[in-house]
């Protein structure tokens, strides 16, 4: 692509970008950019430690928080319940499914360093779209959770032929579902694939980050907690919603935070970094984002296929 200057020289023009996360400059190593990713989020996947009560460990740690009985029944109220549901949502984050969030630390700070406007107050446009389009995803599935209760499928036990029950398989629908979207967003920002958002990007420049956070918002239908599991037992399609919505606002407050934290601390020298190098943010973008897929993609389908014996997958010696 060329332009004409002033003076009618010819001179080539800069590659533009075709979404929020596609900035038309691709790494030169794409290919090894988009291995190293990949591998990471497979070994990843490989090394994260097995804890089939994440979701158990998550409501303990709220209710230790909140100065409860570990492993105590959810708080009756909607008050009590909503802030139980945003500290559980905190402690969720550092499980494998919350992990996911921390892919789009990354791009975020790349896409920051790019501007002169206050990183604080610039923070606070991207959490925003992420927001918008989670926190409804959540608190649908929430009401859902109230309106149906134990007909949902991961209140379905596994019949008597041995098959797999319904609740690993939506696991693996929602998480495999998310790990394939962010797999997506990272081969198409390393180039090796058209941005699958370049059209609706073109009218709502905000649309990638809205879907990334529809995406997060879908999380907890994989592995709801046991207070959403309550929601539904109780037949209350506003307590599901709400404690859905805090969930997902307690997970994103902690990726918030850690994207104020490192914008601020390393906002100046990624800025540097990436100056040097008109191609590094989006080797640092796909990096996040194929991580990021990867290891959910891997951890929630071709490991719990492993753990339920439909296929091998080699376990790490501390998860034997």
């Amino acid at each position: 692509m060329t332009e004409t200057t002033s003076a009618g020289w010819l001179v080539k023009a800069p590659p533009r970008a075709t979404s929020l996360f596609v900035s038309g400059l691709f790494p030169r190593r794409r290919a090894l950019v988009v291995v190293l990713g990949l591998l990471g989020g497979v070994l990843l996947a490989y090394v994260w430690p097995v804890r089939p009560t994440d979701d158990a460990s998550a409501l303990s740690a709220a209710a230790r928080l909140l100065g409860r009985e570990p492993g105590s029944a959810p708080p009756q109220g909607v008050a009590a319940g909503a802030l139980f549901a945003l500290v559980s949502g905190l402690a969720g984050s550092f499980t494998a499914g919350g992990l996911a969030a921390f892919g789009v630390v990354g791009p975020l700070i790349g896409r920051m360093s790019l501007t002169r406007r206050p990183r604080s107050a610039h923070a606070l446009h991207p959490l925003g779209w992420l927001a918008v389009g989670m926190l409804p995803v959540a608190a649908g599935y929430g009401a859902l959770a109230g309106l149906f209760g134990t007909r949902l499928p991961q209140f379905a036990a596994a019949d008597d032929s041995g098959g797999v029950s319904p609740g690993p398989v939506q696991a693996m629908a929602v998480y495999g579902a998310a790990g394939l979207v962010m797999l997506a967003i990272g081969l198409a920002a390393a180039g090796a694939l058209p941005d699958p958002l370049e059209r609706v990007a073109r009218r709502f420049p905000n649309a990638p980050l809205v879907l990334v956070g529809a995406v997060l918002g879908a999380l907890p239908a994989g592995r709801p907690h046991p207070l959403f599991r309550q929601a539904a037992l109780e037949r209350r399609p506003l307590y599901g919603a709400a404690a859905f919505a805090f969930q997902s606002a307690g997970g994103l407050l902690v990726t918030a935070l850690l994207f104020v934290l490192l914008s601020g601390v390393l906002g100046a020298p990624v800025q540097r970094w990436l100056a040097s190098g008109p191609a590094r943010g989006a080797a640092l973008t796909a990096s996040a984002f194929l991580v990021a897929g990867a290891f959910t993609a891997v951890f929630w389908d071709l490991r719990l296929l492993g753990d339920l014996g439909v296929l091998r997958w080699p376990a790490a010696p501390w998860n034997g």
